[in-house]
């Protein structure tokens, strides 16, 4: 490992188990109470609407989903992305082990195809995910 916050192995399963089956298209982690370690937090099936109001408003999260977009030309798309979810209203303590969090699982999560740092909710709007992910 390269430094940073520890990632619980429950944490690893939790994507694998996106990667491998079609009943959860998210999953969400949160950094533990003491900013140790990175612990799930809850895993769904959840539309884009339900993603967003799972986001707490002053607390830091991370959020792998499977996002399914239609390109242009209308070829239907799936790409996994990991989104930093840092609000400003966290406390600088948790924005800065959180930062240390998102490195330590960009570098764990293997099959992520897109990356997204998102401070409000216009960051998170489909149509701003699907034009990271084109």
């Amino acid at each position: 490992m390269t430094g940073g916050i520890p990632v619980d192995d429950s944490c690893v399963g939790a994507f694998q188990e996106l990667k491998s089956r079609r009943d959860i298209n998210t999953v969400i982690f949160r950094l533990s109470d003491s900013l140790e370690t990175v612990i799930p937090d809850s895993k769904g099936n959840l539309t884009h609407d339900e993603l967003l109001k799972a986001l707490p408003a002053d607390e830091p999260r991370y959020v792998v989903h499977d996002l399914l977009f239609a390109t242009a030309d209308g070829t239907r798309q799936e790409k996994i992305v990991l989104i930093s979810w840092c609000p400003a209203g966290a406390r600088a303590e948790e924005r800065n082990a959180h930062s240390s969090g998102y490195s330590t699982l960009r570098n764990l999560l293997d099959g992520v195809q897109v990356f997204v740092q998102a401070t409000d909710l216009s960051d998170m709007e489909y149509k701003a995910l699907v034009s990271r992910a084109c």
